[in-house]
């Protein structure tokens, strides 16, 4: 049987083509769903997707009812698209898409460019929520911002950059400058922008912008944020923003540089607040960040109270700054900790800047490759960089085990938990790999699989 999601996929050999026509175009066919909802907008080249979280779950707390829309997806397209604390059934995506299929084909029919997979998923989500009636969509742009298919809203309550890196540059730029132009697209005439952009020249980029559309900059980057504890667990963070104190603010998505994302989400939320188009109470505030988690992104699986004896921890580290971070919050979280490395990563990616990351965790890896037909790196591939790569003092690194498929990398893992000692089991690199290995720890324990998406029971929707 052909699914909503099979069908979506088809669009795939359209490829990544920015630019807000064929959506305009398709919207418009449907209705023009995406009118009359209230938006807050997150570009950046990471830390988007936790900041979006931190204001999902912040906002659930305080009462609002809101819906999300998220890329990529970890282990079921359904979590792209979420309201009121739960995913899109397979039935609502089987409805609203075939909705939104019927009217691309009709464009197609009257001789226009056909949608990318990216807009007719878009407009699947914006006729989901409108069906919905959600009090505020947390909206995540895909890729760049100015020709981005979520940039057909027309007045977010805010507008959110989180931060500026070298990603995508194939298509966004080859220098911070330039991709700041881009994604400084998503800034509306006379909308608040909350920026936490350091690098300075991408800075002024998004400055430039927010003064020619009228638009007051709250510029984040440079109010401390304060990491008061961090275990595995979680960690506490305080800051103050505009004389407002946000302290001791405790949640489980760890690093210093979720410390950050919740820094610019909270700003966020400061300034709607201040302009009075929300209400919060701060201790159902704090109880909805407390409650948020964003799988992948330094997740804590297990314990050494588990079967696996160690720390098994999930990261998607695919870029230099993500592998930076990892970096950080691992030295922060397990120092001097023995480490196993299980990594893959995907073609064009920089693999080399990442390895340099990863090196300075452990020099033991095994190399294995994402569930991706078309665009995973081999493992043996993967494993040639890691010879050619060095620890931080300038030693080889050691591959146990190179591994055709993330199931067998598990496998290799589970051998070396048991016989080697290890502390930590760190799965990293490619978001497509965390999602399968996710997937096979799932089956393999009774693992609360979306414990922030308030199913009642915590079990899975049984979309699965």
């Amino acid at each position: 049987m052909t699914t909503a999601v099979d069908k979506f996929h088809e669009f795939d050999r359209f490829g990544s083509v920015l630019g807000l026509e064929r959506v305009r175009e398709l919207l418009n066919r449907l209705g023009n769903p995406h009118k009359g909802m209230k938006y807050i907008h997150v570009a950046g080249t990471n830390g988007k997707g936790s900041t979006c979280k931190f204001l999902e779950s912040g906002l659930a707390g305080c009462g609002y009812k809101v819906g999300l829309y998220i890329s990529p997806y970890i282990e079921k397209f359904n979590e792209r698209i979420q309201c009121g604390g739960r995913m899109i059934t397979d039935e609502e995506l089987e409805l609203y898409g075939d909705q939104v299929l019927a009217k691309a084909a009709e464009m197609v029919e009257d001789g226009l460019d056909s949608p990318t997979e990216f807009e007719v998923v878009m407009a699947t989500a914006f006729l989901f929520f409108k069906s919905q009636n959600p009090d505020i969509v947390v909206l995540e742009v895909g890729m760049g911002g100015i020709g981005d298919a979520t940039n057909v809203i027309e007045e977010p309550l805010a507008s959110v950059i989180t931060s500026i890196g070298l990603d995508h540059m194939h298509v966004l730029g080859d220098t911070l400058a330039e991709i700041a132009v881009n994604k400084a697209g998503i800034i509306k005439k006379g909308c608040p922008v909350i920026s936490n952009v350091t690098d300075h020249d991408a800075a002024a980029v998004i400055a430039k912008r927010a003064y020619e559309m009228g638009s007051r900059l709250y510029d984040v980057s440079k109010i401390k944020c304060a990491v008061d504890w961090i275990s595995p667990e979680g960690q506490q963070v305080s800051c103050e923003l505009w004389h407002t104190d946000y302290g001791e603010v405790v949640t489980g998505m760890i690093g210093r540089h979720q410390a950050e994302n919740l820094k610019t989400a909270l700003a966020t939320i400061e300034v709607l607040r201040q302009n009075r188009d929300i209400s919060i109470e701060r201790s159902r505030l704090y109880a909805g960040i407390k409650e948020a988690a964003w799988p992948g992104r330094f997740e804590v699986m297990f314990t050494p109270e588990s079967d696996w004896n160690a720390y098994v921890v999930l990261d998607g580290a695919h870029n230099d700054p993500g592998a930076e971070a990892l970096q950080k919050t691992m030295e922060d979280v397990f120092p001097d900790k023995k480490t196993l490395i299980v990594a893959g990563m995907v073609e064009k990616k920089e693999t080399d800047k990442v390895l340099s990351h990863f090196s300075k965790i452990s020099r033991d890896f095994i190399a294995t490759q994402p569930d991706y037909e078309g665009r995973a790196m081999a493992a043996e591939t993967f494993a040639e960089h890691i010879r050619q790569a060095k620890d931080g003092e300038g030693n080889p690194l050691n591959i146990l085990e190179i591994c055709d498929s993330p199931a067998k990398a598990v496998e290799a893992a589970r051998r070396a938990a048991e016989t080697a000692g290890y502390d930590v089991i760190l799965f990293t690199g490619s978001l497509y790999l965390i999602g399968a290995v996710r997937s096979i720890l799932h089956r393999r324990t009774d693992y609360d699989h979306y414990r922030t998406l308030k199913y009642g029971d915590g079990k899975e929707d049984g979309n699965k």
